[in-house]
């Protein structure tokens, strides 16, 4: 469902955790049915923001490196030179 993009899977998936008793899955599908569009399009849709999120990862752990040193200046020579 994960690598092959098949969100439409998510329900049955739903229902057969909802079917066994396990404690723990029942808490994350709870959390998956109240953004359940959203989930399901992230499933399904072929594109992705996690280049992107990488990159403001990267930039925060930098800034954190960064804390308490000179100022902007080198921080943006850090980050555009990293």
């Amino acid at each position: 469902m994960l690598t092959r993009l098949q969100g439409d899977h998510l329900p049955l998936w739903i229902k057969a955790v909802c079917a066994d008793d396990l404690p723990s899955l029942r808490t994350f599908v709870n959390g998956l049915e109240r953004e359940l569009a959203a989930v399901t399009a992230g499933l399904t849709l072929t594109w992705s923001s996690g280049v992107v999120e990488g990159h403001v990862n990267r930039i925060k752990m930098i800034k954190r490196q960064m804390y308490g040193r000179v100022g902007f200046v080198l921080l943006r020579k850090r980050v555009l030179l990293a």
